[in-house]
């Protein structure tokens, strides 16, 4: 009697598992636009005004916008995900020349990670046509941070290079919100 009640009780904890979690994928553009709309919020919190000398070394790293445009919204989210994984990436190294507010940065990595978090568990990965377009996608996306991460580097990491790169996240934030509102 004891572990049919076990198995009972586990069997409702899935249950109500499973419920919640679809109940929070159906929510999740929803979400995912209260946490861009946060996010955007502590990038401008994060750091002042962008800097006057830092103009001149403005670069264009052209943001791969065709993976957002693909008509499964499978891959899309697909996407979505591996863009939070690389900004969460990039803003987690090397910031000591970066003149930002650590709280502010750390509220804005935690929104970053749970999205991912969200993001991974309400994301189906299993037909083929998705995992193609991912795949492009991926080496896309990838080498777009590439050059990001490049780009710090070269720069040692200096102010600039952050602000930069800052304003280049923010860009990036934007461009996925818009594609949300679609969805």
């Amino acid at each position: 009697i004891m572990n049919i009640f076990g198995l009972i009780q586990i069997g409702l904890i899935l249950l109500c598992t499973t419920t919640t979690s679809s109940l929070q994928c159906s929510h999740l553009p929803l979400q995912q636009r209260k946490v861009i709309e946060n996010s955007l919020q502590l990038l401008d919190r994060m750091g002042k005004k962008f800097p006057q000398q830092c103009l001149r070394e403005k670069k264009s790293f052209r943001f791969p916008e065709q993976v957002l445009k693909p008509r499964q919204k499978e891959t899309v989210k697909m996407a979505i995900e591996e863009i939070f994984q690389h900004i969460f990436y990039i803003f987690s190294k090397n910031l000591t020349l970066a003149s930002w507010d650590g709280t502010v940065l750390e509220q804005f990595q935690n929104g970053l990670y749970q999205q991912i978090e969200q993001l991974e568990a309400c994301v189906i990965k299993k037909q083929s046509h998705y995992l193609r377009s991912k795949e492009v996608n991926r080496l896309k996306l990838k080498k777009y941070f590439q050059k990001i991460d490049c780009f710090l580097k070269d720069k040692q990491h200096n102010l600039c290079s952050w602000e930069i790169s800052r304003a280049e996240m923010r860009r990036c934030l934007q461009l996925i919100d818009k594609v949300i509102r679609k969805l």
